[in-house]
């Protein structure tokens, strides 16, 4: 399973997201530190759900680290979130 797809399962495990998109930045980070020649490092989240309802963007940027807590730890180097409520979305 590739790293996009394990975070796609972890979100939507965590959260029941209305709305989810993993994007794969890799391309736009080659050379840079923490890139791989394979990609799948650089990631932009952008997560909808009924979970973040009442929480912090702060709170909100927490649990989504938590969540992914061992791709953070491991391959990913790098990860934009933009996680809301519906109400924000």
């Amino acid at each position: 399973m590739s790293v996009a797809e394990t975070i796609r399962e972890k979100l939507t495990a965590a959260f029941a997201p209305l709305k989810l998109e993993v994007v794969d930045q890799s391309h736009l980070h080659a050379g840079h530190a923490g890139a791989r020649p394979e990609g799948e490092t650089h990631f932009r989240v952008r997560i909808i759900s009924e979970a973040f309802a009442g929480l912090s963007r702060v709170e909100t940027q927490r649990a989504v680290n938590k969540a992914l807590a061992d791709e953070i730890a491991g391959p990913v180097h790098a990860l934009a979130i933009d996680a809301r409520p519906p109400e924000e979305g």
